[in-house]
């Protein structure tokens, strides 16, 4: 390979397939409804589209209790447990203000919902509402996560 395809490769190329993914910890926040089990989900902020909450990983804080934190912020979650341990995994690609995208892998830890609250740091950023596990994966864009709804 001449140097200046080499260049090329190492400069361009190599990066944008070996981008290193970034981890997020995500909330499946599940209740029983009339002998049902119902998830809840919340709109993003800029595009309105379904979503789990997620943020990225918080100083101090493990997977479980950062994904606990972020469904308090982004729904106003009051828990009744929450697993320690995540139920499964998805990527996405989240684009950031400068139009790139970052690959992101997201933890997803179950969180049952004891009560959610009407005044929460978010409240007037999202939409949120329960659905059954299967209507939930129909609206949600990630197929991994999908996946993961449907086997509930």
């Amino acid at each position: 390979m001449n140097a200046w395809l080499q260049n090329i490769w190492e400069e361009v190329g190599r990066p944008l397939f070996l981008r290193p993914r970034r981890v997020q910890f995500a909330a499946l926040c599940t209740r029983v409804q009339d002998g049902q089990d119902q998830v809840l989900l919340i709109t993003s902020r800029d595009t309105k589209r379904w979503i789990i909450p997620k943020g990225w990983p918080i100083d101090g804080l493990s997977g479980a209790e950062t994904a606990l934190q972020e469904a308090w912020e982004e729904a106003g979650v009051r828990a009744d447990a929450v697993h320690d341990e995540p139920i499964g995994q998805f990527t996405y690609d989240k684009i950031l203000k400068d139009g790139s995208a970052q690959p992101v892998l997201t933890n997803v830890y179950r969180i049952s919902v004891r009560a959610l609250a009407d005044d929460f740091p978010e409240a007037d950023q999202r939409e949120r509402s329960w659905f059954s596990p299967a209507e939930a994966a129909t609206l949600v864009q990630e197929p991994e996560l999908q996946d993961l709804l449907r086997k509930l």
